[in-house]
């Protein structure tokens, strides 16, 4: 059997970081993780290739070589797998699919011979099963999580690593919490199940010995949702590879409870973990209670932010406006949170409905949907009938934050707020001639090209003279400034 293992195309969104990765020449942000994965599962005596879109072409000699594709997708990649799906069903190539576009709305892709939905851990090997013995059937599902302690590591010799800017891995599934808008518990369970500490360890020294030298994310949706097994088992093993291995940082999503938990703060940053993204959402205290984020409640929220940045973690941060409790005051809020805060790669969207979750469910019983989201968290789109603003209120509130937020003025202020809090990180990275090259080329199209010279070079004399460590954290910064305005510009302003 001939198998591409396809991965559909990012959009032009506030995650792709596109115009950034232009900066360092790379071509995705990220490997397909999960589709990497599934191919270890797949026969080892079957022929593979990746096709990951977003870093390379898929060919008409790739569809001729193949018997079957096997797809894997993210719902804000719908449109690029749409295309995809046709051209392999037109090339006359088998077509099965996984992954969370499929499993949430499988039944809007006709094209698909075969859906392998949930976890690929319970429901590949009874398809490959009746695929060998010529009974397939068109789906696969199930209701049962998996032991991911039997997860085997992927498949990353498939990958071409110098297309990518940063590797993944994954430590944990399921989430402790269960906010309304959110589908990872429909996906992936409230119980947090984790992987031993010998399978990551493992996994890093796959992309060591491969040539790795750079940042990994981990993926996981709340990192510290089992803080037992991490304090105890996954940093420690951290912190010792840490003395054996040059040029690795880490990142990953938490929640902000984290700011309370001192030594886990710190085993963090001594292993390595310098990012963290967290789902602030709101300051309002009466949409937190509407969406059931009770992790967020009766807090100093900006505290807390402050706090972790200076345990040596940049905070990274997701807003939402459109809650039912949510009035056109929301918006100015929204904007001197962040700004106060220095969340500098803040993240605002308006709230979607995403199929499978309660909000969904909600909504659709009081007639209150428009169809699906598109999975995009920045593209002003929703799917939902909002509850206190008519819409043009909702979508001009909507511009004046991103608007502001993004303005070169404001962007810049955000990086030297975070600059005066924050503990720079214990390891660097090592430096590539993709980062020198960056740092001349930000010079110029930023600091010569750009709108934003003047903020651009205040920031880089200001941190020569007192942040001089964090140089290339500001270059780094300044480049996704550009990203983030590209990106509101081109769906929004």
């Amino acid at each position: 059997m001939k198998v591409l293992l396809i991965y559909p195309e990012f959009p032009d969104t506030f995650w792709s970081f596109k115009h950034a990765l232009k900066f360092i020449h790379k071509k995705a942000s990220f490997p397909p993780l999960g589709l990497l994965t599934v191919a270890t599962m797949l026969p080892k005596e079957w022929e593979k290739r990746l096709v990951d879109v977003n870093a390379t072409k898929l060919t008409d000699k790739d569809l001729k070589w193949a018997d079957y594709a096997f797809f894997s997708s993210m719902v804000v990649q719908r449109k690029s797998a749409h295309q995809l799906i046709k051209r392999c069903k037109e090339a006359g190539v088998k077509i099965v699919a996984g992954g969370p576009l499929f499993t949430s709305e499988h039944e809007q892709f006709k094209d698909v011979d075969h859906f392998v939905l949930n976890e690929a851990e319970i429901t590949l090997a009874p398809f490959l099963e009746d695929l060998e013995n010529g009974c397939a059937k068109p789906v696969y599902k199930t209701p049962e999580f998996a032991d991911i302690r039997e997860t085997p590591a992927p498949l990353w010799e498939l990958a071409d690593l110098k297309k990518y800017a940063s590797m993944s891995i994954q430590y944990t599934r399921g989430c402790p919490y269960q906010c309304e808008f959110c589908d990872v518990t429909a996906l992936f369970g409230r119980r947090t199940r984790t992987k031993m500490t010998e399978q990551i360890i493992g996994e890093l020294d796959t992309f060591y010995n491969l040539g790795w030298r750079g940042n990994v994310f981990f993926v996981d949706d709340n990192l510290i949702g089992n803080k037992k097994s991490l304090k105890q088992d996954l940093l420690p093993a951290l912190i010792k590879w840490q003395d054996n291995h040059t040029g690795i940082t880490f990142n990953t999503e938490v929640s902000i409870n984290l700011a309370k938990d001192e030594v886990l703060m710190q085993m963090m940053f001594d292993a390595g973990f310098n990012t963290v993204f967290v789902g602030i959402e709101t300051p309002d205290s009466a949409s937190l209670a509407e969406c059931g984020k009770t992790q967020n409640k009766d807090r100093d929220l900006a505290e807390d932010v402050r706090i972790i940045q200076r345990a040596g973690l940049q905070v990274q941060a997701g807003f939402i406006v459109g809650f039912d409790n949510d009035t056109p005051s929301i918006f100015q809020r929204q904007i001197d949170f962040i700004q106060k805060t220095g969340i500098v790669t803040a993240m605002v969207g308006l709230l979607q409905a995403p199929t499978g979750t309660r909000l969904y469910e909600r909504l659709k019983k009081e007639g209150r949907l428009l169809g699906r989201m598109t999975g995009d968290n920045a593209d002003g789109s929703t799917n939902i009938i909002p509850n206190n603003m008519d819409a043009d209120t909702f979508r001009e509130g909507y511009k004046k934050i991103l608007k502001h937020i993004y303005s070169p003025e404001n962007y810049y202020k955000r990086i030297m707020t975070l600059f005066k809090e924050y503990k720079a990180p214990k390891f660097k990275g090592t430096i590539k001639f993709e980062h020198i090259l960056a740092m001349f080329s930000s010079g110029y199209h930023l600091g010569i090209l750009g709108k934003e010279r003047f903020q651009f070079w205040n920031l880089m004399l200001w941190t020569t003279l007192h942040r001089r460590e964090l140089i290339p954290l500001a270059v780094t910064l300044a480049i996704y400034g550009h990203h983030f305005r590209k990106v509101s510009e081109l769906h929004i302003l």
